[in-house]
């Protein structure tokens, strides 16, 4: 009786399983009306990805850092956008392919949800805005590191 009441401790206090993302990393980079967006990931190491993207559109530059790991919420994307403080959004699913992170108490975004097919990485953003259904979306293309869109 102690040795399974001692086993069921265990199962509910062990640490969720890492999801494999590795799918995620490379240099991604998004092309559309003289906008330009690059996404860098690096390979996971020791459970932790390091990310960063730059957007350039009409002559400015913005750009967001980000990692992916282990949180005291749990496994996570924390985003720093501008350099503003850290925000997790913890996953909520994952697949081979596919993995929606959350966080229901952000403004805007609520979810963050990359997908995988092929060359493609979609990112997508989604939540509310005053009541709103609001969502952003970006189709990434792999591409060799630090190049460029199209003049």
């Amino acid at each position: 009786m102690l040795i399974a009441a001692l086993a069921a401790a265990l199962i509910q206090t062990a640490p969720a399983a890492t999801p494999d993302l590795s799918w995620i990393a490379g240099y991604w980079l998004y092309c559309s009306n003289g906008r330009e967006v690059s996404e860098t990931w690096s390979d996971p190491r020791a459970g932790l990805m390091a990310g960063h993207s730059l957007t350039v559109a009409r002559g400015r530059v913005s750009f967001e850092l980000a990692h992916i790991g282990p949180t005291p919420q749990g496994y996570a994307y924390v985003a720093q956008p501008g350099g503003a403080p850290p925000t997790a959004f913890v996953v909520a699913e994952s697949g081979s392919t596919r993995v929606v992170f959350a966080n229901a108490e952000n403004d805007f975004p609520t979810r963050v949800i990359y997908e995988r097919d092929g060359d493609a990485l979609k990112a997508r953003i989604e939540g509310e805005i005053n009541g709103q259904a609001r969502s952003m979306e970006w189709n990434f293309t792999a591409a060799p590191l630090n190049s460029r869109c199209p003049a």
